[in-house]
């Protein structure tokens, strides 16, 4: 299992658009072999800060859900929210493997 985590600077004054971009997001990642964990949006502190978090099965899912980036028509609508509206400013990603409450199970039998 395989958890991408995506930090992005946005324009606080275009949340409206990020949150459209974030949902249809959602809606592609789980559509196409992933679990979508939410889009954590400014609160308290930072207002130009957000994250995402999603994971693929494997590596290899996630790679493959990637090939549909510029190809996919739903992609490229996803992408268009983001660059016609400016809502990200931008973004990096960074992979993570997840330690899960039913991980210490396993872990407190050893």
């Amino acid at each position: 299992m395989i958890t991408c985590v995506v930090h992005y600077t946005i324009d606080p004054a275009k949340i409206g658009a990020f949150e459209e971009f974030a949902a249809a997001w959602i809606r592609l990642v789980n559509r196409h072999g992933g679990e979508h964990h939410g889009y954590f949006l400014p609160g308290e502190g930072a207002s130009d800060q957000a994250l995402a978090l999603f994971t693929f099965p494997s590596l290899a899912a996630y790679e493959e859900y990637r090939q549909l980036f510029g190809v996919d028509p739903e992609f490229i609508a996803a992408d268009r929210i983001r660059d016609e509206s400016g809502c990200v400013i931008r973004y990096d990603r960074t992979f993570m493997r997840p330690l899960l409450p039913r991980d210490l199970q396993t872990l407190e039998a050893d």
